[in-house]
């Protein structure tokens, strides 16, 4: 499953995507990509892996397993290395 449109360097993410991290993995982190909070739709795409770093416009928020990456003016996600994303201003 995955929706997002791709760039030539990752996935395009959308004005105010919410990326939620699952951080009780044994095997990496579960990365849930929605295009937005607020519309109540289902994910737009699941990545295992680690979010090592936010460089887009945004705010983080610690949940109880984990935390939710809310962006401001959408962004790029990128894969820097083997499972370690980065998400980028667009």
């Amino acid at each position: 499953m995955n929706h997002l449109v791709p760039t030539d360097r990752g996935y395009r993410l959308a004005r105010h995507a919410h990326i939620v991290v699952y951080t009780a993995r044994d095997d990496g982190d579960l990365l849930t990509v929605y295009d937005c909070g607020a519309a109540q739709k289902p994910p737009s795409a699941q990545f295992i892996g680690h979010l090592v770093n936010v460089e887009a416009p945004g705010r983080t928020e610690r949940t109880p397993t984990g935390y939710v990456v809310r962006l401001v003016e959408g962004g790029r996600l990128v894969e820097q290395a083997d499972g370690e994303w980065v998400i980028r201003p667009a």
